[in-house]
């Protein structure tokens, strides 16, 4: 290979062009990854912002807007909430592309969808919000290195994995397609938890240090819950594929239960009782009832 090539040179130009045409009649092989409609996608980066400005509703008093000035902190949220009503309602109309239900459906039918679900969604930010202090609270009550919940909202990624997924489990009730999901995987790709949408969860729940983290998608958590770095909440087997769609395969944590670092509690049928004590890299398959405590024996 000659390095030294002119870059202006026709023989150069000649191999660019034969390269791009290669790669261009590579998509016309009709295959799932061909898919050029890149405007009926929602943009990734505009679903990062409304969970980012959310964050900010949520937690009015933490977060600085760069963009927004105001001195009647009022009039500052009220402009958050309307850029994200705009934003969001947008995103969803794309995302209705992905519904079978709007298959074929108008703009004008996307668009009045989108906006019936993100005032349905925007009425529900008080709920979020009120299951989102009992978390604040929880991980305050359960760490004595918290110094204050402002360290808490500010710092530990436990609390803003929990607070993007309860954000994102009201859009996934509310049958929007794609975007809970982006949601939280941005939570994930920031603090290496992986919480899916779907899964249900009570009120004061604790995740402490969380990196490592799974908690599948119909999972079924209740309340005061304590889970620690490293727990998978996950199916027993995938080998069934899609045909599995639809079924519970995900455990059910009772109340009260805490689960140390690197427990593996697995399959749809599995329920850990309240008040059970779950130790450290534990690996559980069946149901156990409640007030167990649970380890490894030691060797």
């Amino acid at each position: 290979m000659d390095f030294k090539q002119n870059n202006n040179s026709p023989e150069l130009k000649n191999e660019i062009k034969d390269i791009v045409d290669l790669i261009l009649s590579d998509y016309e092989k009709g295959r799932d990854v061909d898919k050029m409609d890149v405007y009926n996608q929602p943009d990734r980066d505009a679903v990062k912002d409304i969970v980012i400005k959310l964050i900010r509703i949520i937690f009015p008093g933490y977060y600085r807007d760069k963009v927004y000035k105001s001195y009647n902190d009022n009039n500052r949220i009220a402009v958050v909430i309307e850029d994200v009503i705009y934003n969001l309602q947008k995103q969803i109309a794309i995302a209705f592309h992905h519904s079978p239900e709007y298959l074929n459906a108008t703009d004008s039918t996307l668009d009045c969808g989108a906006r019936c679900i993100t005032h349905e969604f925007f009425k529900q930010l008080p709920k979020i919000r009120e299951y989102v202090d009992t978390d604040l609270q929880a991980c305050y009550d359960g760490d004595p290195a918290a110094y204050s919940k402002g360290e808490i909202i500010l710092s530990y990624p436990g609390l803003t994995a929990s607070t993007i997924n309860r954000i994102a489990h009201e859009l996934y009730l509310l049958k929007v397609p794609l975007i809970p999901r982006m949601m939280t995987e941005y939570a994930h790709s920031k603090t290496g938890i992986d919480i899916h949408p779907g899964a249900t969860i009570g009120k004061y729940l604790m995740i402490d240090h969380g990196t490592g983290i799974v908690i599948g998608e119909t999972s079924i958590i209740g309340d005061n819950v304590k889970i620690y770095q490293g727990v998978t909440i996950g199916g027993l087997s995938t080998r069934g594929g899609q045909q599995l769609k639809g079924t519970k395969r995900h455990p059910t944590i009772e109340s009260n239960v805490t689960i140390y670092a690197g427990a593996s509690i697995l399959g749809g049928e599995t329920v850990i009782g309240e008040g059970s004590i779950i130790g450290a890299n534990a690996f559980i398959t069946s149901s156990v009832p409640a007030g167990s405590k649970i380890s490894m024996q030691n060797r």
